[in-house]
């Protein structure tokens, strides 16, 4: 199937049946049981026309040859290329089918998968955030690769069996005796090759977070001649990968031939037991070659299982990390109406993710509307954590973060982030236009709430000098702009929308005098339209239009009030007001 035409179902199924809610793992493949029926349904019928080569032959064997009648052996042989016909349609239906099925899991699940990537890359450390669309992609694979079929045709060998005995026991008996070999194989194959596989999965996700990371720090990498030492922790990483996919691969290739030639060598002795059978005359020479395509079929459906064992076990291994991964997401909340009023920060103490312990300790402050405060203290006070928790994006170990008085929890992802503006330290853009980039990506977004979060950040001249204004493209990262300029540009994105509350953290570390400017008139914006800002920074233009200001030292709230009293509590000086320190970072603590 081409690439243009998977992408055309995908895109059609997602026009056609995607819920307005994302289903469950289980409920995606609920939504797939009549399709699982309808190919179960087909391998029933293309199992019994796999007896078709048996039954020919024993009606050649048995009648044509001894009554010499052309007729019937060209009437035989139109009978059995209709059926050929038929059964190779209904195979390719059923292949075809397996595609569907696939690609409707990934339209359900994908999104759900990136999601979830996020939240995996924000909330653990440690693990990779594309694991769960690279599961997605492991269980599609499989399913496209053939490997159910085997599957599917399983059941049927009892039925291969009994006709084998109806042929002659010993017929029957040696086939019984093939079948338990091969699932024997079967085990052993799944013994080897399981534990190989997970491993490979493993050492896959540190290749993978060992190339991302070097491709975040290419620059950096590059300055500081660090190509060939961190070229040697990937190849390693990859060395660890290839040998743990080769251990897999062996154990599979090697059950996987070893039962390809025991099958065909069972073949050979079925057909050395028949002409026993006939020199004995306890059956006819139609049954020695009818017994030995027959018993061949009844073991082939094990055969293909080991061959794709490797395959079935990633894919099941990936399965249940999407199951454990996508059923944790939370439940749909009910819609609350649009905070006005108050953030509340309740006791809030905060563990990173990955961390043992935590490094913010029980803060609580209350800010009204119209209000800003400025967050100042040494780096590593806790700042950027408390930032991540008024956010939405570290839960609190304890306590709580409140909008309104709802919990940030209470409110849906998305619905959050309308009334949230953001602003990290790494203005990070990404690839597409600027007016895409201001808008946060937004489909159909309006071009005045654009232009309005531009002139609110004070960029909306800056952006009219690019080459193509606000239809200029940019790479990921914000390339070709200038570290100010993406600043700036991140800005107007935190402003996008007039959100109630926006969080500045050192924003201003890159821009320049008129950039501090525009800074300082975007937060009395945020002020005048009654929303609330807080700024962490590091240098004083930041916090200039700030009433309030929080000073921070080893996680804790060292004091919070007026912000000309707390510099000049925290500098010793009546006059900090006119004259603050340079850096905040460097207050005493």
């Amino acid at each position: 199937m081409s690439q243009s035409a998977v992408t055309e179902l995908r895109n059609r199924i997602e026009r056609e049946f995607a819920p307005k809610n994302p289903p469950s793992p289980l409920q995606a493949l609920g939504e797939c049981k009549r399709a699982l029926l309808g190919v179960a349904a087909l391998s029933a019928i293309i199992n019994l026309l796999y007896l078709t080569s048996s039954f020919f032959m024993l009606e050649v064997y048995d009648r044509v040859i001894p009554s010499r009648s052309m007729p019937t052996l060209g009437a035989l042989c139109v009978i059995v290329l209709v059926i050929y016909a038929f059964q190779g349609l209904l195979d390719m239906i059923r292949s075809r089918v397996f595609v569907r099925i696939g690609a409707l899991i990934d339209a359900r699940l994908s999104g759900l998968a990136y999601r979830a990537g996020l939240d995996l890359a924000v909330r653990r450390r440690g693990v990779d955030p594309q694991q769960p669309t690279r599961d997605l992609d492991q269980v599609r694979q499989f399913l496209w690769s053939g490997g159910p079929v085997g599957f599917l045709d399983l059941p049927w060998i009892p039925i291969y069996l009994l006709i084998c005995f109806l042929f002659h026991p010993w017929i029957g008996l040696a086939a019984v005796a093939g079948a338990a070999i091969l699932v024997a194989l079967t085990l052993l194959t799944d013994r080897g090759a399981r534990q190989a596989t997970q491993a490979s999965n493993g050492h896959a996700m540190q290749r993978a977070q060992a190339a991302e990371s070097s491709r975040r720090n290419a620059e950096a990498i590059h300055a500081l001649g660090m190509r060939e030492a961190m070229g040697r922790r990937w190849q390693r990483a990859n060395h660890d990968y290839l040998a743990a996919s080769g251990r897999a691969s062996d154990v599979v290739a090697g059950y996987g031939a070893f039962s390809k030639v025991f099958r065909t060598a069972l073949q050979s002795m079925v057909l050395a037991l028949g002409a026993w059978l006939v020199i004995r005359q306890e059956a006819t020479g139609g049954i020695i070659i009818a017994g030995s395509i027959l018993v061949s079929r009844a073991l082939a459906p094990v055969e293909a299982i080991i061959g794709h064992w490797k395959g079935f076990v990633a894919a099941e291994s990936a399965w249940r990390r999407i199951h454990t991964t996508l059923s944790a997401e939370p439940p749909a909340s009910m819609a609350l109406p649009a905070p006005r009023q108050s953030l509340a920060v309740e006791h809030l103490t905060l563990v990173p993710p990955g961390a043992g312990s935590a490094n913010v300790f029980d803060i609580s402050f209350t800010l009204g509307a119209g209000t800003a405060l400025g967050v100042i203290g040494r780096s590593a006070s806790g700042k950027s954590s408390l930032v991540c928790a008024l956010v939405g994006i570290w839960p609190p170990a304890k306590g709580a973060v409140r909008l309104d008085g709802a919990a940030l929890d209470q409110w849906p992802s998305e619905v959050l982030g309308a009334h949230i503006g953001y602003m990290p330290q790494e203005s990070e853009l990404f690839a597409g236009t600027v007016a895409e980039n201001i808008a946060r990506f937004a489909a159909d977004a309006p071009p005045d709430a654009v232009i309005a979060a531009a002139r609110a950040a004070g960029v909306h001249d800056l952006v009219l000098r690019l080459p193509n204004g606000y239809d200029t493209v940019i790479s990921d990262g914000g390339n070709p702009l200038s570290a100010g300029q993406r600043q700036r540009i991140a800005l107007a994105r935190a402003l996008y929308g007039a959100p109630f509350l926006v969080v500045l953290d050192e924003p201003n570390s890159n821009l320049d005098q008129e950039g501090d400017l525009a800074l300082k008139q975007a937060i009395s914006g945020i002020k005048a339209r009654g929303g609330i800002a807080i700024v962490v920074a590091h240098r004083p233009a930041a916090i200039s239009a700030c009433d309030l200001l929080l000073m921070m030292a080893n996680g804790r709230a060292q004091v919070i009030g007026p912000r000309d009293e707390v510099l000049a509590a925290v500098t010793g000086r009546a006059e900090a007001q006119r004259h603050p320190p340079a850096d905040f970072s460097r207050l005493a603590v």
